[in-house]
């Protein structure tokens, strides 16, 4: 991967959690300078587990990442969990609200894994072990314990790195509303230099969602400098466009709660293996009205040249004529249809388009449908399933993954 190398420490920046002190690299020649340790955000982390579920015979990796709460409006608790299973199928998991610090309670998002039609989602109930990093509890009632993995010399690591700030709409006005700005980010804390500095300007162009290779690059704080710069210009002139009177607010001693904006930027591993990352690149805004919006998009990174696999990269050409009835079978399961029933039934299309926002695991392909995409906001966001065995004539040579008879229990 050709691109502009700088040196890691000015990449990633030292600043975290104060944004008053995040400074800005200049974008000179490239450098090359000693690899500067980073470290998690306070609060935050990226922790993988070995479990084996109730049930299964396999035993399967657990990644959580750990940042703080979000903000009131929201109900995310601030972990997100991925795994998947021996045939490569990812599920995702969200975190709850817990009184105990040492608790650590997730429930499964994916449809897959609903306890019933009705989506009863099924709970992961943890707790940290006294004087270890394993956790031990329930899932779905049945005991279970999780052990902490830890990275082997000189492998590629991860931390977490956390940035947010508040600005209030009327300063000197009692119940004021709040906007408030957020960005957590994975940042590549070790390993081969050459990847982990190439990973790191693929990461921060994807978490600017960039949708073009090549565009030069920024560093993490840089980039958090400009989206706050962005936030507060924006919250400030809606502020004065929605001013009230002292009349106005006389009868209701505040103001309208549609100012309460957020603007939340997350995120989180859905895959990894020796060759193969897959990361999702999360973003939530509410800027008044019923409700905020938020969209996912999935990046794969080929970990043996540090490129980012896209859809062309992964698919053939004549893969888009195929993939439409492929998507069509796989969708209906998950939104309630049976395999002869037509598709508008439940979705806002009688055909699957073939969407670019995907991901690639062990076992197969993923294909990220946002809001409104193909469903009601209400149905969410909808991620389809593709396995190798049904792809591997349509896809590209020379991609990560295993060769067909080596999916193993991951």
């Amino acid at each position: 991967m050709k691109c502009s190398v700088y040196a890691l420490a000015g990449l990633l920046g030292l600043a975290a959690c104060n944004p008053q002190s995040s400074s800005t690299t200049q974008q000179t020649a490239p450098t090359v300078a000693p690899a500067v340790p980073v470290s998690s955000s306070p609060g935050t982390s990226y922790q993988v587990y070995r479990l084996l579920l109730p049930g299964q015979v396999d035993s399967l990796t657990l990644h959580l990442v750990t940042a703080p709460r979000s903000f009131e409006a929201t109900s995310t608790a601030g972990r997100f969990g991925s795994y998947y299973g021996p045939d490569g199928h990812p599920y995702a998991l969200q975190g709850l609200p817990s009184p105990a610090a040492d608790s650590v309670v997730l429930f499964e998002i994916s449809p897959e894994k609903a306890i019933d039609p009705n989506g009863n989602s099924l709970y992961w109930r943890l707790r940290r072990q006294p004087g270890r990093a394993d956790l031990a509890g329930t899932v779905g009632g049945q005991p279970v314990r999780l052990r902490l993995v830890q990275p082997a010399a000189g492998a590629l690591t991860f931390a977490v790195r956390y940035f947010a700030d508040s600005v209030v709409a009327y300063p000197r006005q009692p119940k004021s509303p709040v906007g408030h700005l957020s960005l957590q980010a994975l940042v590549p804390a070790s390993g081969p230099t050459e990847l982990r500095e190439a990973l790191t300007i693929s990461i921060l162009r994807d978490l600017r969602r960039d949708s073009i290779d090549g565009i030069p690059t920024t560093t993490l704080p840089a980039l958090y400098k400009q989206q706050r710069q962005e936030f507060f210009k924006t919250y400030h002139e809606d502020a004065a466009d929605s001013r009230l009177t002292p009349a106005d607010t006389a009868g209701i001693g505040a103001y309208a709660p549609g100012l309460n904006y957020e603007d939340q930027t997350a995120t989180y591993v859905l895959c990894r293996q020796p060759n193969l990352l897959s990361l999702a690149f999360f973003h939530y805004e509410f800027r008044g009205g019923a409700h905020g919006t938020y969209a996912t998009t999935g990046a794969s990174y080929d970990l043996r040249t540090s490129h980012r696999l896209r859809y062309a990269d992964i698919f053939q050409p004549a893969a888009a004529r195929q993939l439409p009835a492929l998507l069509g079978r796989a969708v209906r399961p998950l939104v309630g249809l049976k395999p002869d029933e037509p598709l508008d039934k439940q979705l806002l299309v009688n055909a699957m388009p073939v969407t670019h926002n995907v991901f690639l695991t062990t076992g197969g392909v993923v294909f990220i449908y946002q809001p409104y995409e193909i469903a009601s906001y209400a149905q969410g966001e909808v991620r389809v399933f593709l396995p190798l065995s049904e792809l591997r004539p349509l896809l590209r040579e020379g991609l990560p993954l295993p060769e067909p008879a080596s999916v193993a229990a991951q």
